[in-house]
């Protein structure tokens, strides 16, 4: 036993006979023996300079907080690229040495130490900016507080509670106030104000990653091991050797497994990286994550909920999609609340009822599904006879999904079902997405009235209807040549505004031109990628978070929505923008991520947009760590402001910016 191991192995044994003597009354040995180990104790932290955060004769005491403060990431702590494939890991590794490691379910924190002191800790947050827990750290079960370190080092780990003593701790806490995962118990610990809870929750701690200090050393695997001479506890890491093939790689990943599974310690998958650290920073990185790693993702798991109700909401094409609304549980770090059911046939099969106990995946790590129905067995399922958005009357019909399979699906019997088909009509119509002029709002409410629009498609057959178009109220010849004249106008546009028209929840006009830009402008790109066997991860593209890189695989889930985007595409054509070939030239903003907040004088924001793309630049939606320049003009959204003065963002007036860009 090394002196770091009898650190440890003092200090655990020192505080099992202190809580048998303050807590049940009992002396499992001598004062003396005590003592005697008590004083073992402080002469190794003396002679190693590694003091513990749970050691005995530790006496900085737990400060409470009114507030976590912001703390900004020099270097940002992004996430890894994520694959079920081992097949991709060993593509991914090649002929490069790399290391493997546990991925930890937990709560990603830095450390930062100074000439040997622990001086700051905060948690991941959105990789740019986290929260200040410095306070709770001395409560952690296996932190160093001092180091024999001289300069700065900077660690980056992870914060989690047994699975042992997650359903203990859980078995005691109020049922309306017990959590539903170990990182959910262990996010709200690390976070909580006062380091008792903190204490409470056994919170440990394991480093994963050197930010900053050993530049001499240029493995990852030495690292580690140095971290660990330090008396930093280390994540499990082993090396793989060179070569490995798909069954090695199995077998190792298969050891992890159980003995994460043996030792209680919560993974929900294993990291591959390179370990050469030099080879590693050369890989670059996206807005999302680092390129010299991958994460290899366990199976979807089941989790348990209670179906709460079942939705069904009225599509463009009038037919209802069934949305199951359940509790709340927690998927890799994500909220769920509800998931599509798509179809009566899907309800029935499941033998779906309010009430029922469910099990929920997160398929291929994005979209939440309804796998199994715990209670079914009861038949009669209920399916609305009314459409619960216009009270119409509803029927049942029959009809081949995308494998060719008969299912059976409820339609509302109105046509013009409410307003909301209407203002998705706007939508389609509107200048930053089809741009059709003419087909404003009162239009749109007569066609749907006529019965001539039900979906999208039915405005590129309007042409059909000449005669039952001009005699419409409010309608003439001239007034119909001009509407059919920027329909026809409309059937080409570029990408980024067919992509907006389609209407997925969230895709705006700054996402949409986002992911166009990415795709170089070539929508049958994007629709390789979103039909590929490894998700496109969209959380990459600046500015896109993941409820809207969820909504996106949400959309094309449903067979109504891939049907009409196929039947659109028939009917449009996807052209690249028109550039101006001598302002393409200017560089002046290259690869800067520029936001506007306000009131520019003299340009809309779509025009400030188009000139930030014209000299090179990027027109970021949002302030994040990412963005270069924020250009504040009147009335100006003070969020946007506050959150480019915490980051240290670059601010200009909307005068000094024109002026820069000689407008």
């Amino acid at each position: 036993m090394n002196r770091i191991e009898k650190i440890r192995y003092l200090v655990e044994k020192l505080n099992e006979y202190r809580e048998a003597y303050y807590n049940h009354n009992d002396s499992p040995v001598t004062d003396e023996v005590y003592d005697r180990l008590f004083d073992e104790l402080r002469r190794l932290e003396v002679e190693t300079g590694i003091v513990m955060a749970n050691s005995p004769t530790n006496t900085v005491g737990y400060q409470p907080v009114s507030e976590l403060k912001k703390v900004n990431h020099p270097v940002a702590l992004l996430s890894m690229d994520k694959t079920k494939s081992v097949d991709d890991l060993v593509r991914f590794i090649g002929d490069t040495e790399a290391t493997v490691m546990y991925k930890l379910d937990g709560l990603t924190v830095r450390l930062d130490y100074e000439n040997g002191k622990l001086v700051l800790a905060a948690t991941r947050g959105d990789g740019s900016e986290g929260d200040d827990i410095t306070h709770n750290i001395p409560a952690f079960m296996n932190v160093p507080l001092t180091i024999p370190y001289k300069g700065r080092l900077s660690v980056s780990g992870e914060a989690f509670i047994h699975r042992y003593d997650f359903e203990r701790i859980n078995a005691g806490l109020p049922e309306d106030k017990r959590f539903s995962t170990c990182r959910n118990m262990a996010a709200g610990s690390v976070r909580a104000y006062d380091p008792e809870i903190c204490k409470s929750r056994n919170i440990y701690f394991n480093a994963f990653k050197v930010i900053e200090g050993f530049e001499k050393i240029n493995s990852k695997y030495e690292r580690m091991s140095r971290l660990q001479k330090l008396g930093f506890p280390v994540c499990p890491i082993f090396k793989i050797e060179v070569g490995s093939d798909e069954a090695a790689l199995e077998r190792r990943i298969a050891k992890i497994r159980e003995d994460a599974k043996i030792s209680g310690i919560p993974i929900d998958g294993a990291i591959v990286q390179y370990d050469d650290v030099a080879y590693s920073k050369s890989r670059g990185a996206t807005g999302h994550h680092y390129k010299d790693g991958i994460a290899f993702k366990f199976e979807d798991e089941l989790y348990e909920t209670v179906l709460r109700d079942i939705e069904w909401n009225t599509s463009r094409s009038g037919c209802m999609i069934p949305k199951a609304v359940y509790d709340m549980v927690e998927i890799d770090g994500c909220a769920m609340t509800h998931a599509t059911l798509h179809n009566v046939s899907f309800v029935k099969k499941l033998d779906l009822h309010v009430g029922d106990r469910i099990l929920i995946s997160k398929r291929n790590m994005i979209i939440p599904a309804v796998e199994e129905n715990m209670d079914a067995g009861k038949g009669n399922v209920i399916i609305p006879n009314r459409c619960s958005f216009c009270g119409a009357p509803t029927v049942i019909r029959k009809s081949a999904d995308e494998t060719g399979k008969d299912v059976e699906k409820l339609y509302c019997t109105n046509p013009a079902c409410g307003s909301s088909l209407i203002k998705q009509f706007v939508h389609f119509a509107d200048k930053d997405s089809m741009n059709i002029e003419g087909l404003a709002e009162g239009i749109i409410e007569k066609l749907i009235t006529a019965g001539l629009l039900a979906e999208f498609i039915d405005i590129y057959d309007l042409e059909k209807h000449r005669d039952e178009i001009i005699g419409l109220d409010g309608f003439g010849e001239k007034s119909y040549e001009r509407l059919i004249a920027s329909v026809r106008k409309s059937s080409s546009t570029t990408m980024n505004k067919f992509l907006r028209a389609v209407d997925i929840p969230l895709l705006g006009r700054h996402a949409s031109k986002t992911i166009s830009d990415y795709f170089k402008w070539d929508i049958a790109a994007f629709e390789d990628a979103i039909r590929g066997d490894k998700p496109f991860d969209f959380t990459a593209l600046e500015g896109i978070g993941e409820t809207l890189h969820q909504n996106i695989y949400e959309w094309f889930a449903e067979s109504e929505n891939v049907a009409l985007w196929k039947r659109l595409r028939c009917k449009i054509s996807i052209v690249q923008p028109e550039i101006d070939t001598e302002k393409e030239q200017n560089d002046m903003l290259k690869g800067e991520i520029v936001v506007v907040t306000g009131v520019v004088e003299g340009y809309t924001r779509s025009e400030m947009d188009s000139l930030i793309a014209q000299n090179g630049g990027i027109a970021g939606g949002s302030v994040t760590g990412k963005t270069d320049i924020l250009v504040i003009g009147e009335k100006p959204g003070g969020s946007k402001v506050k959150k480019a003065e915490a980051l240290g963002t670059k601010m200009m007036t909307a005068e000094e910016f024109l002026k820069m860009l000689n407008k």
